[in-house]
């Protein structure tokens, strides 16, 4: 089922889903399934999984010469959909991200994605790889999320890369794009960003996840600013737990986020990280509850396949 049908006919509830990371490469799928097996319970529609384009190792040889080798963290985003909506009979969103592919390898991702019954994509540019100072796409794949979108929404209408293909089968994807309640760190300034998202939603974006926030009065400011500009598809929170004291400065500098002063003061007195997560948890609690108040259609995980503190919190919501 498609994300906007499952939005439609919770009539009005506030839903939860959660984002996996697919296991590193060389680990099985018993890690994702143990996962799923503790947040079962709240009856998310549907489980995003994210996909990690390559980085590179540098080999060194006999002679001393360094070679760089490119190798995929995280392959599998595409079985694991497949085992998910298999095993727990949820749908799954993909994330597809214009890094480490061609066209060509997007388009038959997308075929097999299509084959498995898979309605729902979530597009997005992706992050440069480690060690680059900006996003490099890969020869012969896309630059922009924009143009992977219109590779999608072609494919919705039956176009394919390669014009011989005379009887081609319109593929339907429901397709979801990436929002920032705090602007795009590399967009100039936030009515950009708006610019930007209200041509993907003319392009066939159907719905929105954002980046996560810890201030919700920015999601109710971006929604509001969303309906100002004529973009009316649902928006759905993304939501993380602070957990770790490191997290307030990995985090701000990873996502280009704010953590509200009377969060990060709190989390600095904290003696222990399992202080760090009870007051974490309590802030997240907090936000969710204004959400469902706002009419957030979907509370979105970001679990980072540790689900014991999102548990906690959906816990205190279902």
């Amino acid at each position: 089922m498609k994300i906007i049908d499952h939005i439609q006919n919770a009539k009005g509830k506030t839903l939860f889903s959660f984002e996996l990371l697919p296991p590193a490469k060389g680990q099985g799928i018993q890690s994702i399934f143990k996962t799923m097996d503790e947040l079962m319970e709240f009856k998310p529609p549907f489980i995003d999984v994210t996909y990690h384009r390559e980085d590179y190792i540098y080999k060194e040889h006999a002679s001393g010469l360094l070679e760089r080798v490119s190798y995929r963290k995280r392959p599998g985003t595409v079985a694991i959909c497949a085992a998910i909506m298999n095993k727990y009979k949820v749908d799954a969103v993909p994330h597809l991200i214009c890094g480490g592919f061609t066209k060509e390898e997007t388009e038959n991702a997308l075929i097999d994605l299509n084959f498995l019954g898979i309605d729902n994509v979530l597009v997005l540019r992706g992050d440069a790889r480690k060690g680059d100072a900006d996003f490099i796409p890969s020869e012969g794949g896309h630059a922009f999320a924009t143009d992977l979108l219109q590779q999608v929404t072609d494919m919705n209408k039956g176009k394919y890369l390669h014009e011989d293909i005379i009887t081609s089968e319109k593929t339907d994807f429901c397709i979801g794009v990436a929002g920032y309640p705090e602007k795009h760190f590399e967009s100039p300034n936030f009515n950009t960003d708006f610019k930007y998202l209200k041509q993907k939603v003319d392009m066939g974006a159907e719905f929105i996840v954002t980046q996560m926030f810890f201030n919700v009065e920015k999601y109710k400011e971006f929604v509001t600013k969303c309906r100002d500009n004529g973009i009316h598809v649902p928006i759905i929170p993304g939501l993380k737990p602070l957990t770790t004291k490191k997290q307030l400065v990995t985090l701000p500098r990873i996502f280009h986020l704010d953590i509200p002063e009377e969060l990060s003061d709190a989390v600095a007195a904290c003696k222990t990280n399992a202080d760090v997560r009870q007051v974490g948890e309590e802030w997240l609690v907090q936000q969710c509850q204004e959400l469902i108040k706002f009419g957030a259609p979907v509370l979105h995980f970001y679990t980072m396949s540790n689900p014991g503190p999102t548990k906690k919190i959906v816990e205190k919501l279902a």
